[in-house]
């Protein structure tokens, strides 16, 4: 029954279009739109008839979030603010001149498709086999119609390369949309070149109407020991989209770490690494690590990589959120601070190294850090304790006076 609804409602859509009382139009025109995760996007329907009696324009839902709807005689106008991945679905623009009614409908599509390419490892080395690894963080959707990641060398598609693995993981969860992680992995044959040379990961994002694109470097040495460049991040986009990541001034660290590293969550499969297997590669993918330490009011969390130039750390995920901590980034290193309030709640402290996606986790637990007691309470259940017994003395030394 409800196939046969969903086979008919076209033909009942495509009735009503063809009323003869008017004509409804969409902006942006098309049958999809896609919209940016946290972005904006306005659609307008407009109303035209022949026939002046009563005419009305209304957006209406599908099971979806609808968003704010402004509407007059002749025009519908729907904004859709800060986007998530619910509000996406189908919009049905109802229009009527007179006894005619008139339908059109139009597919909000969300994406996320921030410039947080990552590559393992982060340099190649000329005349070997080896593997690479590129991932593209926090996008959706993530199927191979939509994404897809190559290996250019100059303008133009590496040859020879052999496509392995194709890889689609749920990135740590931040907000209420639960964005993914791709991961494309190549054999490379080898690299054979007298002047140094550049290859570059390129995931691209194909949208009705929008195609967009950024690019990481991979440098190509001539031997393990050449001085590896810097690796820069190139994005492109069209139209043309820019982002910049900061967590505030590095300031001055809050200690040094003594203690050794946890590892990971157990049986957290999506923690891993997306770098070449073992073995497959002439460079070992660079692992960060956590440290913590015991600071005035609370403790502190280092995160460190120790892997060279050209790397960065970051803190991903914390108890709460991150905003309800004090952070220090600065290169491979970055600091995070818990105070003793906060380090009550049971929960994962987790950073990430890019380029190259590897992860560090920290499960920090009631008893590591959170007193029985704090000193506050210690300090005025002593003063109460000192008038308790003053007082004491005192009454004791009226009822103990010889009377005269």
């Amino acid at each position: 029954m409800e196939r046969g609804l969903a086979l008919l409602f076209p033909v009942f859509l495509g009735l009503l279009q063809r009323a003869q009382g008017g004509s409804l139009e969409m902006e942006p025109p098309g049958s999809v739109v896609a919209v940016s995760v946290g972005g904006s996007q306005q659609l307008t329907c407009r109303l035209s008839c022949a026939d002046p009696r009563n005419p009305r324009v209304q957006w209406r839902g599908l099971d979806t979030s609808l968003g704010t709807v402004r509407s007059d005689a002749h025009s519908s106008v729907l904004s859709v603010h800060n986007a998530s991945l619910s509000e996406a679905g189908t919009r049905v623009c109802v229009g009527s001149c007179g006894t005619d009614t008139l339908l059109r409908t139009v597919k909000l599509l969300v994406f996320a498709f921030p410039d947080q390419l990552a590559v393992s490892p982060v340099a190649l080395v000329a005349g070997r086999d080896q593997e690479v690894a590129c991932t593209a963080h926090n996008v959706t959707p993530a199927n191979p119609e939509t994404l897809s990641l190559s290996l250019l060398l100059g303008d133009q598609e590496l040859e020879g390369v052999q496509a392995l693995d194709w890889d689609v993981e749920e990135e740590p969860q931040q907000g209420e949309d639960q964005l993914l992680r791709v991961t494309q992995r190549w054999r490379l044959p080898p690299l054979e070149t007298p002047t140094p040379l550049t290859l570059h990961c390129r995931a691209t994002m194909d949208l009705p109407g929008l195609r967009l694109s950024h690019q990481r470097a991979i440098p190509v040495l001539h031997s393990l020991t050449s001085p590896e460049p810097p690796v820069k991040t190139s994005p492109e986009a069209t139209p043309e989209l820019s982002s910049t990541s900061s967590s505030g001034s590095p300031g001055h660290p809050p200690g040094n770490s003594s203690s050794g590293s946890p590892g990971p969550p157990p049986g957290n499969s999506s923690s891993r690494s997306p770098g070449p297997r073992p073995g497959n590669s002439s460079i070992l993918p660079c692992h960060p690590e956590i440290r913590q330490s015991p600071a005035a009011g609370g403790l502190d969390l280092l995160c460190q990589a120790l892997c060279g130039p050209g790397v960065a750390v970051g803190w991903t995920q914390a108890p709460g959120g991150l905003e309800a901590y004090q952070r220090w980034e600065a290169g491979a290193q970055a600091w995070l601070s818990v105070p003793w309030a906060g380090c009550c709640a049971e929960g994962w402290f987790q950073c990430r190294l890019d380029p190259g996606g590897q992860m560090a986790s920290l499960h920090l637990a009631p008893e590591i850090c959170c007193w029985t007691t704090p000193p506050a309470l210690w300090t005025g259940s002593l003063v109460l304790g000192l008038l308790f017994l003053a007082f004491l003395a005192h009454r004791l030394r009226k009822r103990c006076r010889p009377a005269q």
